[in-house]
């Protein structure tokens, strides 16, 4: 995308947005932290899932301590040059084959199965601030969620 091309309205950044968030094996950049503050960044495969974010992650990893506690995380999907960045809260955490539904939506998008995986759980993310833009010409008007709520 070029940098003199026209920024897009949040009508089509949203769309543009969900349309990334259901691509079939994407995958998210995942931020948590800490108690003491240390930031954690891992990559994690994602689904969209009834307006939530779903990753499945082993129990015992850094990513689900530090979700279940803090209940937080920031997570980028895309290139840096069409970048969505999403702040989400911990919804529910869940054993992969605790909610039916839940996994085989999560496998009908993610590239992998973890159902079967000893150990591991959904996160379920609600976003609470969705941001959108791929140069700078679209940094104005980048907030296409707040406080939960579309703003368009």
């Amino acid at each position: 995308m070029s940098a003199q091309a026209e920024p897009r309205d949040r009508r089509a950044r949203k769309a543009d947005a969900l349309a990334v968030l259901a691509t079939p094996a994407i995958d998210a950049w995942v931020c948590s932290a800490s108690a003491a503050g240390e930031a954690h960044l891992v990559p994690l495969s994602l689904a969209w899932v009834d307006e939530r974010l779903v990753l499945a992650v082993a129990d015992t990893s850094t990513t689900a301590g530090n979700l279940t506690a803090s209940g937080r995380a920031r997570l980028a999907v895309g290139p840096t040059r069409d970048v969505v960045m999403i702040d989400a809260v911990l919804d529910r955490a869940v054993g992969v084959g605790d909610d039916e539904a839940l996994g085989k939506a999560y496998v009908a998008q993610a590239d992998w199965d973890p159902r079967s995986a000893a150990g591991y759980v959904f996160l379920v993310l609600r976003p609470v601030r969705v941001q959108a833009w791929r140069e700078a010409n679209e940094i104005a008007g980048r907030t296409l969620m707040r406080d939960g709520e579309w703003l368009v």
